[in-house]
């Protein structure tokens, strides 16, 4: 294909005299994962609901394969290419089958056809023995997963899903994002999901678009989004929370030496002498020893174990060195090391691991 499958250009939606979305372009490959990521009222269920045609922007545009979507009756066909999984499964009152079912039916597609491809597609989300359940007798997950089975069900070129795990226990989520990245990869559909979960479009994007404010932020794969943060809001929101300001001292050979309150860190980069640089240090580039490591990492700093928070399958280790230092460690490490509140450590990183935010010359 020689364009995008979907863009927007200068979109805008007003709400209460402000507002509520206000993207200038973005642009969507078939085939292809994007997860809209943000805290809440950053705008991602707005966007949702403007590209399925839902919500008629007050500027702007939404294109699908390069012609404008309608508005009027027309929006009803072109709205036939899409599906959308809401965070509520918002099942209707009938059997799983019924509800599977219903897009197919509102279609016109005939009876044996219909039973078939509901079938498929309950088969496919692992809820055929469900068939004949009644949607108020399902549990969470299993609701979610009738409501993902019928958006497939029709077959659609865009998936559209706003916070569809959130509501899920940790097993349940587990299970279902491990399905659905399946078929969706098996199927080559174009996906769009919203979320505030870092960990779920980590996993599942090809491309993570971070919203603020209504607005887009940052866009990239998920490597360069958590690595390479464009903002202090974005490498908070991907969980770095190294994030310091310092003075450059001194440069050359592709090197800054910066004073962070009297802590001396060199990190790779380009500054004039005197400018105020705000940097980051990813939590994974940050190690921890009981001894110095060797030169390849030019930061090295003793310090005390000041706080230690579960995260998952890692625990969060905040270090104080003059400057405070996160980093994750496995709680195998924690053992090994003999991490401790209050403990001694040293904790070190590379001059290449420091991404420099903001530069503001001297």
């Amino acid at each position: 294909m020689s364009g995008p499958i979907m863009e927007i250009t200068d979109l805008q939606v007003i709400r209460n005299n402000m507002p509520a979305l206000s993207v200038a372009g973005l642009s969507f490959s078939e085939g292809r994962v994007y997860s809209l990521i943000g805290p809440n009222g950053a705008g991602k269920s707005t966007l949702l609901l403007s590209l399925m045609g839902l919500v008629r922007p007050d500027r702007g545009r939404v294109r699908y394969r390069g012609a404008d979507i309608p508005g009027g009756a027309s929006a009803h066909r072109y709205r036939r290419n899409l599906a959308m999984v809401f965070q509520e499964p918002l099942l209707f009152t009938g059997s799983v089958f019924d509800n599977v079912a219903s897009g197919l039916k509102l279609r016109g597609v005939k009876r044996e056809e219909t039973r078939t491809v509901a079938g498929q597609a309950m088969e496919l989300l692992g809820i055929s023995h469900l068939s004949k359940r009644r949607a108020g007798a399902l549990s969470g997950g299993e609701a979610q997963r009738v409501s993902i089975a019928r958006a497939l069900a029709v077959d659609p070129e865009i998936l559209l899903m706003d916070e569809p795990f959130s509501s899920l226990d940790a097993p349940s989520r587990e299970a279902l994002i491990a399905d659905l990245e399946h078929i969706i990869r098996e199927r080559g559909i174009t996906t769009v999901f919203a979320t505030h979960d870092r960990g779920e479009a980590m996993r599942l994007a090809d491309e993570i678009i971070v919203m603020n404010g209504g607005a887009v932020v940052q866009t990239g794969s998920p490597n360069e989004i958590s690595l390479y943060p464009a903002s202090e809001f974005v490498a908070s929101f991907m969980g770095t929370e190294t994030i310091l300001t310092g003075r450059v001292t001194g440069s050359g050979g592709g090197l800054l030496v910066l004073s962070v309150n009297g802590t001396v860190i060199e990190a790779a980069g380009d500054a004039g002498q005197g400018s105020i640089v705000t940097f980051c240090v990813h939590p994974e580039s940050i190690l921890f020893s009981h001894d110095r490591p060797g030169t390849s990492a030019r930061n090295s700093f003793n310090g005390r174990v000041t706080k230690v928070v579960p995260a998952g399958l890692y625990r969060k280790v905040y270090v104080d060195c003059g400057i405070t230092l996160m980093g994750y460690v496995t709680a195998r490490s924690m053992e090994d090391l003999g991490i401790r509140e209050g403990g001694e450590i040293t904790a070190s990183f590379k001059a290449t691991a420091v991404h420099i935010i903001k530069t503001i010359p001297a």
